[in-house]
């Protein structure tokens, strides 16, 4: 059955709440899982990314591509049948508010 190969991730965003878990057919692209994770993400999350630009994923340890797929992407980690993989989430603060509240060096 197709729905066997599918890919069941949750997102981990930086202060340790998740979403997810779902699951995502292997030839989807970090670039479209980011838009999922724009699309969902909390809106009462004092940083929110903008673009999918703003999000790094992670996952062992590794930063994941925008053009790449999930099966590209996979690493031994996450072939443990039936387990969910975690991606980690970072965002970028937006470079102009921050470094004038920081620049007192």
């Amino acid at each position: 059955m197709a729905g066997e190969d599918l890919i069941e991730l949750k997102f981990r965003l930086f202060d340790g709440t998740d979403l997810g878990p779902n699951k995502y057919d292997p030839s989807t692209t970090v670039a479209s899982l980011k838009e999922t994770i724009l699309a969902r993400w909390p809106q009462d999350k004092e940083i929110a990314p903008k673009t999918i630009n703003d999000l790094k994923l992670i996952n062992a340890g590794k930063i994941l591509e925008n053009n790449r797929t999930l099966a590209e992407s996979r690493v031994s980690v996450g072939e443990i049948p039936g387990g969910v993989i975690t991606m980690h989430v970072v965002v970028r603060p937006p470079q102009l508010d921050k470094n004038n509240e920081k620049g007192s060096s």
